[in-house]
């Protein structure tokens, strides 16, 4: 075989620009349409959003996220599938070092990818961490600005081995 061929490639081919939407919502934006293609085929793009309600299921497992409690951090993978529709993944919960107040602590060990439906293009990755003093987060559900919780997105052409920490 060619090692210049791609046979069944998921790749995105466009910066989405994903990132939280209103601080105070549970909500994400893009700034760009997506372009994508899943096991070699081109899927629909999904249009640039702003502050549309981010999903509160994981596309894989179709249950509820699982609340981020304190001194804990995990990671969610954003993508869309062959429809254009927007899915979310939620990685492994690993818990951190313990924080300050509203400061979280630093990791231990960084929450490791999900695996991902067939169906499913990545257009970017967040990680997040909550202190000692934050209430249970759940995405989807939570606001992005709750006191002791911090968020970190990175947008993908591929899906990196690891999330990383910055």
């Amino acid at each position: 075989m060619d090692i210049l061929q791609l046979p069944g490639a998921t790749i995105n081919l466009s910066n989405a620009g994903l990132t939280s939407g209103t601080a105070s919502g549970a909500t994400y934006t893009t700034t760009a349409t997506t372009a994508h293609v899943i096991n070699g085929l081109f899927g629909t793009t999904l249009a640039a959003q702003t502050n549309t309600a981010s999903p509160t299921t994981d596309a894989r497992t179709g249950a509820a996220f699982i609340a981020l409690g304190d001194n804990e951090a995990t990671c969610f993978v954003w993508g869309v599938n062959a429809a254009g529709a927007i899915q979310v993944c939620q990685g492994s919960i690993e818990d951190t070092q313990v924080g300050v107040t509203t400061t979280a602590g630093a990791f231990i060990t960084l929450p490791q990818f999900p695996p991902l439906p067939d169906d499913f293009c990545p257009i970017g990755y967040s990680v997040h961490r909550c202190a000692p003093s934050a209430s249970a987060w759940t995405l989807g559900t939570s606001a992005w600005n709750a006191t002791g919780t911090t968020h970190t997105f990175k947008n993908v052409c591929v899906m990196p081995t690891r999330p990383q920490s910055t």
